[in-house]
């Protein structure tokens, strides 16, 4: 049975930073594609960054230079490090594999 558990999420003002981990139970992070989306009440799910088997990332444009995804193989762990963070930024993230395992998420509020 496949589980991710998402943490570090909490309350920063604009300009600060979080890591955001997603711990996984049943499936390898470095054997599968992954990722971070987020949402927010009333609008769609947004990728935000994936990672690849091989590791090549991707992010969207609204991210790029600000957010950094990483995983630890030894950990099994996906990381999320937001720097800069705006208020715009206020969301639940949410890890996934291959878009197939999704975890229940962790919430990032950003203060102006």
């Amino acid at each position: 049975q496949v589980q991710l558990v998402e943490s570090g999420g909490g309350l920063v003002q604009a300009g600060g930073s979080l890591r955001l981990s997603c711990a996984a139970s049943g499936i390898v992070f470095s054997r599968n594609g992954a990722g971070w989306s987020r949402q927010t009440p009333g609008k769609q799910r947004e990728l935000v960054a994936t990672i690849s088997s091989g590791g090549t990332a991707y992010y969207v444009d609204s991210v790029k230079g600000r957010f950094t995804i990483s995983r630890d193989s030894a950990k099994n762990t996906l990381y999320l490090e937001m720097n800069s963070l705006k208020p715009e930024d206020t969301a639940v993230y949410i890890c996934n594999v291959n878009f197939q395992y999704w975890g229940k998420g962790t919430l990032v509020n950003v203060s102006s």
